[in-house]
């Protein structure tokens, strides 16, 4: 028995286990230590200012409020989606007897999953981008003698 993964089915499950690993990664607190006996008001000052710096060279600013959803995006999925389910409904319907009911049940079903897929990978984009502040801020506080983990 073979069994085989559709390229949309292995794009739906990669997409899905890129943003938990990633929302993992993200979510992780960072540990900084002094190296160097530095103050904790120095550590203060030094982490404003790796901050201010990760800040310019990601591009994210953590602090602030996350983008709007691309509803481009989203609308593309959805009506890809909901052009996929609606031929394979059709199909389906056509053996059942009945390919306008199939039509629309795939349809709907189809748009549901174009849609949940826009926003896992939107997820794992913002995901992504914060782990690049954060890389940002370690290799700065690093440089300012601290152990970052």
């Amino acid at each position: 028995m073979s069994t085989t993964i559709s390229p949309r089915s292995f794009r739906t499950i990669a997409t899905a286990a890129l943003a938990l690993v990633v929302s993992v990664a993200s979510a992780q607190q960072m540990f900084i230590y002094p190296k160097n006996g530095q103050s904790k008001d120095q550590q203060a000052k030094d982490q404003t200012a790796c901050a201010d710096w990760a800040k310019s060279q990601s591009g994210v600013d953590p602090s602030a409020p996350p983008p709007p959803p691309d509803m481009k995006g989203r609308r593309r999925g959805t009506a890809g989606g909901a052009a996929r389910g609606a031929a394979t409904g059709a199909a389906v319907g056509a053996i059942a007897g009945d390919a306008g009911k199939g039509a629309a049940a795939g349809a709907a079903v189809g748009g549901v999953a174009g849609r949940r897929h826009a926003k896992q990978q939107e997820q794992a984009a913002q995901a992504s981008n914060r782990n690049a502040f954060d890389r940002a801020v370690a290799a700065c506080m690093e440089s300012r003698g601290y152990t970052v983990r």
